[in-house]
């Protein structure tokens, strides 16, 4: 059975997962905003989607453009979840991967290290 969870508490719950980032990983992040959303249009079941150009892929052009956005998909989450523990553990899952894929780490490689 779903997870029932405030809009707000799940949005904690993605702040404790971006300060669980060690300094040095969120301290290079650069022009990446993190949102949580409802769910992706397009693709209903997936957890999370980076929007933008990985760190490693950017050249001297890269300027003057928007964020990047890391998308949290809230319903999917706490859909495929029984507990708030197992929500805890998603969304920290999810937020590292989609952080991975800024830094142009590829979902093969997360899913080695074990964060796919």
């Amino acid at each position: 059975m779903p997870v029932e969870m405030s809009q707000a508490r799940f949005e904690e719950l993605v702040a404790d997962a971006l300060d669980a980032v060690p300094e040095e990983l969120a301290g290079a992040m650069d022009n990446v905003v993190v949102l949580v959303e409802d769910h992706n249009e397009e693709a209903p079941d997936i957890l999370g989607l980076y929007h933008g150009v990985a760190l490693t892929e950017r050249t001297s052009d890269y300027g003057g453009v928007l964020p990047d956005r890391i998308s949290i998909y809230r319903t999917p989450i706490l859909r495929m979840c029984d507990s708030e523990e197992q929500v805890v553990e998603e969304v920290l899952i999810t937020v590292v991967h989609e952080i991975a894929h800024h830094f142009g780490i590829d979902d093969s490689r997360l899913h080695d290290l074990g964060w796919g």
